[in-house]
C-alpha cells in the first residue's frame, strides 16, 4: 500500500515532543509539510526533521495537491474551523482531542464526514497500545469477573495563565484536556455508555478554567469515578474492580515509547504483571489511520464514539453547575 502523505497544521510543542518521531519513522505515513503562522518556526522544525515543505499559512498547506491528509494539533477552539477547511480541501483529518468544544460541534463534524468522502478521526492514541487491547480482551472473557467500579486519576501541575490549557476561550481546563481520557477509557473498558453522570468542578479565579474536576458515570451495574486536575502532583491511574479480581493499567495514557507497557491483574489465582514490548502508541495510531484510508474502512475511533465522549463532558459541566444528575442519550 502507498504511504499516506500528511501535512501538519500547527507546529505545537506536543507535535515536536511526541508526534514527529513516529510520524517520520512510519512505514505507512510520510509527513511532507508543516504549516505555522510563524514561517521561520515551520522552516526550523522542518529542517530538523527532514520535512520537504514549510508554509507560513495554514490555507497554503491545504492547497497543496500532494497532501492526502492533515494532522491538527491546534488549540481546542480552532479544531472545528480547520477540520471544516480541511474537508473542503478534500483532505482526510486526524485531529487532537478533544475533537471539538462541545457535542453540537462534534455532530457538525459527523455530518461533514457523512456528506464528504473523507476520513475524520480523533487522536485518542492510548487505545492503540497493546496493553489496552489486552484490557479489552480481558473484559470479553470476563477476566476479573463482572466489573463493578472503575477509578481513574489523571493530574499534572500547570499554573501558567498564558498556557493554552489555562485559557477559557481556547477550550482550556482539566476536564477538556485530560478528563476526556478518563471518560473515554471507562467507556472503552465497559463497552457501553453511561445512562447518567454527576460532575463537580473547582475553578481558578484568575483563569476561570476548571483546575479540579471529578465525575461519576452510571453504567447501571457498574460505575466509573474519576478525578482530573491541572494543579496537582502528576499522576496517572486506572484501576478496575470486578467480582473476581482487579486490573490496573500502569501509566495508562502517556506511556513511554521506550519502556515496556504493563497491566497488573489480581485474581484468586494470585497476582501477575503482563508486560508488552516497547511500542510508540502514536505511531500505532498513525498506522491504523493510514490503513483506514488505504483500505477505505471505518476509522478505529469512530465519530459516534467522539460524539458520545463530548456529550458526556457537556453533561458533566452542566451537572457541576446545577448539582444534579444529567442524562446521557445514545
Amino acid at each position: 500500500m502507498k504511504k499516506i502523505k500528511i501535512g501538519v497544521i500547527g507546529v505545537s510543542g506536543h507535535l515536536q515532543s511526541r508526534i514527529l518521531l513516529p510520524m517520520t519513522k512510519s512505514d505507512k505515513v510520510e509527513v511532507v509539510a508543516l504549516a505555522s503562522r510563524d514561517i521561520e518556526k515551520a522552516k526550523g522544525v522542518a529542517k530538523t526533521w527532514g520535512i520537504q515543505k514549510a508554509y507560513g499559512d495554514y490555507n497554503e498547506l491545504l492547497e497543496d495537491p500532494d497532501i492526502d491528509a492533515v494532522y491538527i494539533p491546534l488549540p481546542n477552539h480552532l479544531h472545528l474551523e480547520w477540520i471544516k477547511k480541511a474537508v473542503k480541501a478534500n483532505k482526510h483529518v486526524l485531529c487532537e482531542k478533544p475533537l471539538t468544544l462541545n457535542s453540537i460541534e462534534t455532530k457538525e463534524v459527523m455530518d461533514l464526514a457523512k456528506n464528504n468522502n473523507v476520513k475524520i478521526m480523533e487522536a485518542f492514541m492510548y487505545r492503540f497500545h497493546p496493553k489496552w487491547k489486552m484490557v479489552n480482551e480481558l473484559m470479553k472473557v470476563n477476566g476479573i469477573g463482572e466489573v463493578q467500579s472503575i477509578h481513574t486519576v489523571f493530574t499534572y501541575s500547570n499554573n501558567d495563565p498564558k498556557n493554552i490549557r489555562n485559557i477559557k476561550d481556547y477550550g482550556g481546563g482539566a476536564l477538556m484536556d485530560i478528563g476526556c481520557y478518563a471518560i473515554s477509557s471507562a467507556r472503552y473498558i465497559l463497552g457501553n455508555e453511561p445512562s447518567r453522570v454527576l460532575g463537580l468542578s473547582s475553578y481558578s479565579e484568575s483563569t476561570e478554567t476548571d483546575v479540579l474536576s471529578s465525575g461519576i458515570m452510571d453504567f447501571g451495574k457498574s460505575r466509573a469515578l474519576f478525578t482530573v486536575s491541572t494543579s496537582l502532583f502528576p499522576a496517572q491511574e486506572v484501576k478496575v474492580y470486578g467480582t473476581g479480581g482487579t486490573l490496573e493499567v500502569i501509566i495508562p495514557f502517556n506511556d513511554n515509547y521506550d519502556m515496556k507497557g504493563q497491566v497488573k491483574i489480581v485474581t484468586g489465582l494470585g497476582e501477575r504483571i503482563v508486560e508488552f514490548e516497547p511500542v510508540n502508541q502514536y505511531g500505532e495510531m498513525l498506522n491504523a489511520f493510514a490503513d483506514s484510508i488505504n483500505g477505505d474502512t471505518p476509522v478505529p475511533v469512530s465519530l459516534k464514539d467522539s460524539y458520545m465522549n463530548m456529550q458526556i463532558m457537556d453533561q458533566l459541566i452542566k451537572s457541576s453547575e446545577n448539582n444534579l444528575w444529567e442524562p446521557i442519550e445514545e
